[in-house]
This record gives structure tokens, C-alpha cells and sequence, in this order.
């Protein structure tokens, strides 16, 4: 074992407003005290929280960020945390998203600037710079050139997944919420090279065709699709997980004393790092 996760893919600066209360169209709502600028993205979020709870672990950030002062703080965080940097590229403008957090439901609204990130593919990088026990890879659907369809295996991430694969690197994926037929055209590909699929249960449900409920179907459902060795599907009620043998876990959120959830911004990819870590330890399923 190499000790080594990269996490690939989005690599963008929040910029977060807090809100009393998301407004009907044409309508007007507060921002209150609180403004702050944080990184986010898959990379940021993924690598950085797995560097916190793997101190000892090489934690590499793989993507784009613009030549502008925005990359330089995405990557200056990224390195103050103690993750390797040295495969991220600069180019054109850092990905940005103003996250309109509603403090009174604890929900959140993205608009999303997609800047370099547009640009990450395989040219971006050598594999000869990539030698990993894990290489996750997201958002599908947020990397426009990825996204791109391949003749040969579907998509461009298909395609960087099956390279993956080659260079004996396990893969792991996770894709952004969005309705429309992009979904089920630009998902599935990805998950016959997947072998650790992590997502919410509404990402599960547009990619199978399962009710977003039907937790277990859903797992079901995403290794028919082709994923290799274990589904987690998160919501906030349970986590639940599939091995390929078919072996169904399922455990209940915690009971928290109320403040202690100050917001869902970045949930999903914190949850995403704790799996990457069991995965890497070798914990069981539970």
C-alpha cells in the first residue's frame, strides 16, 4: 500500500452569504452578518478533511485553478492544511460560487462560476505523477471536459476512470444534484470504471431510476450499473452501504444537541472523506 489518496476534479473558492430565508422570484431577502470566503469543491473539501483525519497520510490535490488571486488562496489553503499541491495546475480564472446559506433552514443554494475547472482532463496531468492507493475523482456533471462524451467508453471521465484502473489505482467518485437528462446520460459510464461510489440518495435515485427511499434499491441499482466494490448512499436520516457480495449496512444519524450543526455546506464531502478513510483502513462496513 502506497499510503496515497489524490483527490481530482473541482477546485473552487466559496464565497458564502448568510440568508433569512431563500426568496420567491423577483422577491428580496437579508444577508446578514457572517460573509466569509472559504475553498470548496470536491478537492478542496475531500482532501483537506482527509488530511485532518489522516495526518500521517499523503493527501494530493489534482485539478486546475486560474492564474488570478483566488488560486493563489485555493492553493495556499490547500498546502497550510498539509496537502501535496505540486499537481495542480494554473490557467484562466479560478472557479468560484456565491452559496446562498439559508441560516433558518440550514439549506443552501449554489450559483457556480465553472473558470479552470472547465478545462481539467487527462491532459492536464501525467500518470507517471500519480502513483495512489485511491484516486477520487469529482463532480461528474461539474467538469465540462470531462463530461465531454468519448466514442469509446462513453465519457471523458470513462475514460480517465478506465486509465485509473490501468495504472492499479482503485477509483472513487461523487456527482452534483441536478435534474435533467444529463444526469442519466453522463453518470453511468463513470460507474462501470467506479469502484467506491459515494453519494446522496438523490443522486442515487436520478442515476438508477430507484425512489430516492428505497435505499438498498438504490445500492442495488448503481451496481447494476457497473460500480465494482461498495456503494454508500448518505441523506441526513442514515448512511447506508452495499458491498459487490450484496452485504447491506445501515446506520441512523446522530441525535445532536441543537447549534451543533452550524450548516450542510460541504456535508456530503465530509462524509465522502470519512468513507475514503474507512476504505483505506480497512474498516468494516458499520
Amino acid at each position: 500500500m502506497k499510503n496515497k489518496i489524490i483527490v481530482a476534479g473541482n477546485i473552487i473558492v466559496d464565497n458564502l452569504y448568510p440568508i433569512t430565508g431563500y426568496p420567491e422570484k423577483g422577491q428580496l431577502t437579508t444577508i446578514t452578518d457572517g460573509i466569509s470566503k472559504t475553498v470548496g469543491g470536491s478537492v478542496c473539501n475531500v482532501g483537506i478533511d482527509l488530511k485532518k483525519l489522516m495526518p500521517d497520510t499523503d493527501i494530493a490535490a489534482l485539478g486546475l485553478v486560474g492564474n488570478d488571486e483566488l488560486g493563489d488562496y485555493a492553493v495556499g489553503t490547500m498546502k497550510d492544511a498539509g496537502m501535496d499541491v505540486s499537481l495542480v495546475g494554473r490557467t484562466g480564472k479560478t472557479s468560484f460560487t456565491s452559496v446562498m446559506s439559508d441560516t433558518l433552514t440550514k439549506e443552501r443554494t449554489f450559483f457556480q462560476y465553472r473558470g479552470a475547472n472547465a478545462h481539467f482532463s487527462e491532459d492536464s496531468f501525467s500518470w507517471d505523477d500519480c502513483d495512489c492507493d485511491i484516486m477520487h475523482v469529482a463532480y461528474i456533471l461539474l467538469l465540462d471536459a470531462l463530461d465531454e462524451e468519448d466514442d469509446e467508453y462513453g465519457t471523458k471521465m470513462a475514460r480517465l476512470l478506465v486509465h485509473a484502473k490501468e495504472h492499479g489505482i482503485k477509483t472513487s467518485i461523487d456527482v452534483v444534484s441536478e435534474v435533467g437528462e444529463r444526469f442519466s446520460r453522463l453518470v453511468p459510464p463513470a460507474l462501470k470504471y467506479t469502484d467506491y461510489c459515494v453519494i446522496n440518495e438523490i443522486e442515487g435515485a436520478l442515476a438508477t431510476g430507484r425512489k430516492a427511499d428505497d435505499l438498498k434499491g438504490v445500492c442495488e441499482g448503481l451496481f447494476e450499473l457497473g460500480v465494482r466494490e461498495r456503494v454508500v448512499v448518505h441523506c441526513p436520516e442514515v448512511g447506508v452501504t452495499m458491498g459487490k457480495a450484496g452485504d447491506f449496512v445501515r446506520v441512523g444519524s446522530l441525535d445532536l444537541p441543537a447549534g451543533w450543526i452550524k450548516g450542510s455546506v460541504g456535508a456530503g464531502d465530509a462524509f465522502c472523506a470519512g468513507t475514503l478513510y474507512a476504505l483505506l483502513k480497512g474498516m468494516d462496513p458499520e
